[in-house]
C-alpha cells in the first residue's frame, strides 16, 4: 500500500487593530499557537490599523495588496483572519487572493474535531460546525467546495451535506436529540454525586494553563497532557482523598480562550456547566505566560456567560517551576497559591486547604452511639470525617465531622 504523506499548510495570519488597547499581536502569537496545533505553519503575519473593520474583505484594498506579496515571497497556501469572518468578507477574500481563506471559529472548530474522541465530544463538535455551516450558507457554497484537504475541512461536519439547509436543519435536529440522551446521562450521574453527598470542585482555566496535568498529578486519572491547545475536550471525574481522609471529587473542564465561538459554547453547555453545578471552582492560571492578567478575565468572562456565579474560588499561580516572577494578584478568589502542577510544588497546601474548607462547612458531632445505632457511624465513614470512637460498655463514642445534610440522620 503506498502512502501519501500529508503536505503541511503554510499560512499567513492576518488581524485588524480597532484601538491602541487592542492586543491584537498577542492575539495573532496565540492563533499561531492554534494554527500549530491544527498542524498548519505560520509563515508571515499582518496587522491591519482601522476604525472599523472593512464589511467586504475584512482588511480593506490595500492590505489585500500587501497579503498577496507576502504570500508570493513566502509560498503560502493559505491566511487566517483572526476574527470571526462573515460570508462575503470570506469569498471576496477568497476571489482577490485565490487562496484558502480561514477565520479564527473555523480553526478552533478544526482543532475541537481533531480532539473529539467519545461520543459526546464528537456530537457536540459537528453540532458546532453544523451551525456554523448554516449560518453562512448564503454566498458560502463556492468556497466550501475549494477548502479541499487539510485544516478547517476535518471532523463530521463536513459530510457531503454541501448547501442543502433542509438536510443541515434536519441533521442539527438529530444531533440535538442525540446530545439531549447524553445530557440526561450526564445529568444523572451528577444527581448521584449529589445523592452522595460528596463535594466536588471544577478544574477551570485558559486552554493550556495545566488544568488536565493537575488532575493526572493529584488524582492519577491519566488525562492527555500535552503543551498543545484544547488538548483535552471531555471531562474526566475522579475522586481526590485529602490526607485526613475527606474525600472529594475533582472534575476537568475544556479549556476557554479569548473569543471562543458562541457556537462552541452553545454545543458544549453540557460540559461546560460541570463547573456550574460544583460546589467550588479551582481556577488554574499559567503564571509564565506574558498574557496570564487578560487570561484570568477571559476565564471570568465565560464563566459569568455560563451563569456560575458566587462559588468559593482557590485560583491557582501554575508552573511556578518555569521560574515565572510571580506577583499576580486574583481579587475574585478566595484563596490563592502557587503551585506546579508538573512537579507537585505546592499541591500539599492545595490539599490542606482543601480539607480546611471542607471541614469549615461541616458540623462537629460528639456523640454516644448505642451498639442498635451502630449502622450509623457508617454514614459518617461515607460522608464525613470520623475523628476517633472508643467503645464503651454502653455504647459508642463518637467524634465527628459530617456535613450538615448527614447531621440530621445522626441526631
Amino acid at each position: 500500500m503506498e502512502y501519501i504523506e500529508e503536505i503541511q499548510e503554510q499560512v499567513i495570519l492576518v488581524g485588524v487593530q480597532l484601538d491602541e488597547n487592542d492586543n491584537v499581536k498577542e492575539s495573532l502569537d496565540e492563533l499561531e499557537e492554534l494554527a500549530d496545533t491544527a498542524g498548519a505553519q505560520t509563515v508571515g503575519k499582518i496587522i491591519q490599523n482601522r476604525e472599523t473593520v472593512h464589511p467586504g474583505t475584512y482588511i480593506g484594498k490595500g492590505k489585500i495588496e500587501e497579503v498577496r506579496a507576502l504570500m508570493l515571497a513566502t509560498d503560502a497556501t493559505g491566511i487566517i483572519c483572526d476574527d470571526e469572518l462573515s460570508p462575503a468578507q470570506m469569498n471576496n477574500l477568497e476571489h482577490e487572493l485565490e487562496c484558502k481563506v480561514m477565520d479564527r471559529t473555523l480553526l478552533i472548530l478544526d482543532i475541537f474535531a481533531k480532539h473529539a474522541t467519545t461520543s459526546e465530544g464528537k456530537i457536540q463538535v459537528e453540532l458546532a460546525q453544523l451551525r456554523y455551516r448554516a449560518s453562512r450558507l448564503v454566498g458560502l457554497g463556492a468556497s466550501l467546495s475549494r477548502l479541499g484537504g487539510g485544516i478547517g475541512t476535518r471532523g463530521p461536519g463536513e459530510k457531503k451535506l454541501e448547501s442543502d439547509r433542509r438536510l443541515i436543519r434536519k441533521r442539527i435536529t438529530a444531533l440535538k436529540e442525540e446530545l439531549s440522551q447524553v445530557e440526561k446521562h450526564r445529568e444523572l450521574l451528577r444527581t448521584g454525586r449529589t445523592r452522595g453527598k460528596m463535594k466536588t470542585a471544577a478544574i477551570v482555566g485558559y486552554t493550556n494553563a495545566g488544568k488536565s496535568t493537575l488532575l493526572n498529578t493529584l488524582t492519577g486519572a491519566g488525562v492527555l497532557s500535552e503543551d498543545k491547545l484544547f488538548a483535552t475536550l471531555d471531562p474526566t471525574t475522579r475522586a481526590l482523598t485529602l490526607d485526613d481522609g475527606q474525600q472529594i471529587l475533582l472534575t476537568d473542564t475544556v479549556g476557554f480562550i479569548r473569543k471562543l465561538p458562541h457556537n462552541l459554547v452553545e454545543a458544549f453547555k453540557s460540559t461546560l456547566e460541570e463547573a456550574r453545578y460544583a460546589d467550588y471552582i479551582i481556577h488554574v492560571v499559567d503564571c509564565s505566560n506574558p498574557q496570564a492578567v487578560q487570561q484570568m478575565e477571559v476565564v471570568y468572562d465565560t464563566l459569568q456567560e455560563l451563569g456560575v456565579q458566587g462559588k468559593k474560588t482557590i485560583t491557582l499561580f501554575n508552573k511556578v517551576d518555569m521560574g515565572a516572577a510571580i506577583r499576580m494578584r486574583d481579587s475574585n478568589a478566595d484563596h490563592t497559591l502557587k503551585v506546579s502542577a508538573k512537579t507537585g510544588e505546592g499541591l500539599e497546601d492545595l490539599k490542606a486547604l482543601l480539607g480546611k474548607i471542607l471541614s469549615e462547612e461541616q458540623i462537629y458531632v460528639e456523640k454516644l452511639f448505642t451498639y442498635q445505632e451502630a449502622g450509623k457511624i457508617q454514614l459518617i465513614r461515607e460522608y464525613g470525617q470520623l475523628l476517633s470512637e472508643e467503645y464503651t460498655d454502653t455504647g459508642i463514642l463518637v467524634k465527628a465531622r459530617v456535613p450538615q445534610e448527614i447531621h440530621g440522620k445522626l441526631m
